[in-house]
Parts: C-alpha cells; structure tokens; sequence
C-alpha cells in the first residue's frame, strides 16, 4: 500500500466486529439478515448509533437505503459502504465488511488528520442479496432508476409481504419510492470496499485487490405447471409431473454453463403440494446465470431455456421462463480504477486487478456514477456460505487501503 498507509487502530474495526457478529447468526455459524426484518433491523440501528456516535449525519433515503453524512451533503461528495442484509445462511463478511471498514477508515482518516475538502457519505443498501424480495440491489436499482417503483413495490416475500407493505412496517413511505437523482446527483465517485468472492489474491502478496469489471448476470424465473396426482395409484404414463422437465432443467444448467466457460445455478425451488406421497402440481424455481460477456450468457440461458421446454412438452407440462433480474457488463471506471491502483501501489509493486462473476451495488451504480472496488483477500474463496471468512490482518489492512483511497479522493482532484 502507499508509503502514507501505516496500519490503523485495529481495535476500532475489531470492537465494531465483534458487535455486530451476533446480529442474525444461526446456529450452523451463517447468517439470516432479512431486509427489514428483525436481524436486518438490528443491523441497521447499529450503523446508526456508530454513525451518530462518529458525529455523522444520517439519513434515510426515499428506498431505504441509508447515508450517513462526514460533512454537510452537497456536490462533489466522495461515498463508500456496502450492505448489511445477507443471502439464506450466508457468511459474515459479504457486505458488513464494507460497512465495518468504511466506519474504521473515517477512524483513521481522522487519525491522520485528514481535512477533507468534499463531504465523504457512507452508504447502506438494502436489499443487495435479494434474499427476502429475489431482485438483488433492490435499493440501488430503485434509486437509479433501474427497476420501476410499481414492480418493486409488488414484490412478495416467501410470506406474501409486498415490498409495499415491508416499507411501511419500516416506518418509510412507499409512494416515495423510485429514481433518487437529488442523492445520486451528489456523488462525485462511489468506492465499495467487499471481500473477495474467490482466491485470486490468496495466491499473491497483496491482501486487497482493485476491481476490474462484473461479469454480465441474471435471475430467471422457470414455472413448470402440472397436474397433481397419487403417487402410488397414478400409472407412469398418465403423469404430468413438473418435477421431471425441472430435473432436466438443472443438468442442462451445468452441461450449459460448462459449454460456454460461465456459471449457471439452480438453487432455489419450491414445490406444490410438496408432499412425499403426491405428484406436484407446479414447481417454481429460479435459474442464477453469468458469464464473461454478454454473448456467452445469451448462449447459457437460450440452451436452458429450450431444454426445458423440451422436456416439459415431452412430459406434458407447461412452462414459462420469466427475467427477474439483468445486469450487463459492468467495466469499472477506468481512469479511478488506475488511480486507486496508483494509491496503493505507492512505491511498490502494481496491486492486482480482478474482474468478478458477483454482482454489487457498486455494479448498479456504475451506470450513473463512476465508481471502483477493492477486494480483501479471502483464503478459501467461499462466500455466500458460514465458511465464508478473511484474516484479521488483511481486514485491517483493508481500512488502511480504504483510509488511502478516500484520503486521495476528498483531498485530491475530482473524479468529475
């Protein structure tokens, strides 16, 4: 890192770690941090008191999202932070990291006697993962504009709860709800600290990385209608049953995604009557999809897409495939990305670059902001998973790398 990066009080970012730890953990070590439910709400009041207790001004926007304020808002302003909700038993560092280390680095900005000459804002957004509403970056699509508040606004949890409804439980207006131009107006660059979702780094001396791209991905929604029945009574000739075009569906899923060099996942389903001793009479699930460029991912979801419907009209059942969710390719701003590499290469040998397959706020916001990424070093590479972990040393050496890059951009040129 730059030879101005000495190492931070790592107690500040260890203590706010170990609080907020607790908050939402299951048993099996993962997490369930739903947005606006009671983990997730538990996580936000606790940005909020170390925001307020910093001296920060926060604030929730018209979607929830939150941003709490070193300076007074205006133009030029310089933003950082990630989330705090997280996938079904999912890891402890894939989005609090961010957040964690964004509170840390105005620690040790301060520290250093920084004097900024922009307003810095952190920023929490809701419903990143997806996991309670299935559209992933929900708060920053709805702020930029990139769903419309009427579809958000309709969409249901497992329960039935619309995000309507979640909002004003929340204590927020759901009429408010859509393109956020007065905040995103404010930012001159936007920088999400994550931890990496791979082990690119773990093989280098660097514990952060610089984010090159996001690979173009989607969620599909695939409905196979059948016709429930006995499943002891009911001859094997006489069945419609949607679970077999669906077992289909998630080889050619693999067999797809191993032909074009991409991934595709099945990994949500649900099952109606889903009984033991019944034929479903309907099975919806959920086809996860990414690639390098947009051509490969076109190929993946097209192979998945007429295997299905192939095996659903030889085993007489409906289907439909429905996009829930599209990100293109996403390249980070080009001349930020070098500048960060700049700051924390100092003297030193160039940091990496990585591009990634996940998707992130950040990625949203790149159409309307410029914004960069840096990645924490992850030993195993696991994510999305209670195994999910980065060594403390490479977490602190992310505030310091953090502390670095905010440092150069609230005193330095602006990014536009």
């Amino acid at each position: 890192m730059a030879q101005h990066g000495t190492a931070p009080d790592a107690g500040a970012f260890d203590r706010m770690w170990a609080d907020l730890a607790p908050v939402g953990r299951d048993p099996d070590g993962g997490y369930r941090r739903f947005s606006w439910e009671g983990a997730d709400t538990d996580a936000r009041a606790w940005f909020v008191q170390e925001a307020k207790a910093r001296g920060l001004d926060v604030r929730t926007d018209r979607n929830g999202n939150l941003w709490a304020w070193w300076g007074a808002p205006g133009p030029g302003a310089v933003a950082t932070g990630s989330h705090l909700d997280s996938v079904p038993s999912g890891g402890a560092f894939d989005g609090p990291l961010g957040v964690v280390s964004a509170l840390a680095a105005v620690d040790e900005l301060r520290r250093r006697g920084v004097r900024p000459a922009r307003p810095l804002a952190l920023a929490v957004f809701v419903e990143e993962e997806g996991g309670r509403f299935g559209v992933p970056c929900l708060g920053s699509r709805l702020s930029t504009g990139e769903i419309s508040p009427e579809r958000a606004l309709g969409l249901t949890d497992a329960d039935g709860t619309t995000w309507a409804a979640a909002m004003e439980r929340a204590g927020l207006d759901p009429a408010a709800a859509g393109a956020d131009p007065a905040t995103l107006g404010l930012l001159d660059v936007f920088v999400e600290l994550h931890v990496e979702q791979g082990r690119a780094l773990e093989d280098t001396p660097h514990p952060v990385g610089v984010g090159s791209s996001i690979w173009p991905h989607g969620r599909w929604r695939l409905d196979f209608t059948g016709r429930a029945d006995h499943a002891g009574t009911t001859r094997l000739e006489d069945r419609n049953d949607p679970m077999l075009p669906f077992a289909h569906t998630i080889l050619a899923a693999r067999e797809m995604a191993a032909a074009h060099g991409a991934r595709a996942t099945v990994a949500k389903a649900r099952v109606t009557p889903n009984g033991t001793n019944a034929i479903p009479s309907l099975v919806n699930a959920w086809l996860d999809a990414r690639a390098a460029d947009e051509a490969a991912l076109e190929a993946v979801v097209a192979g998945v897409r007429g295997a299905a419907e192939r095996a659903a009209l030889e085993h007489g059942v409906g289907v439909a495939v429905t996009a829930e969710s599209r990100t293109p390719l996403v390249a980070f701003t080009e001349g930020l990305r070098d500048r960060l590499g700049a700051v924390l290469a100092g003297d030193g040998p160039a940091v990496p670059v990585l591009p990634t397959g996940a998707g992130h706020d950040a990625g949203v916001l790149a159409a309307h902001v410029p914004t960069a990424m840096l990645y924490v070093r992850n030993p195993t590479g696991v994510s999305h998973s209670p195994h999910e972990w980065a060594r403390p040393d490479d977490c602190h050496a992310g505030v310091a790398a953090l502390a670095d890059v905010l440092a150069d951009l609230l005193t330095g040129e602006a990014v536009r």
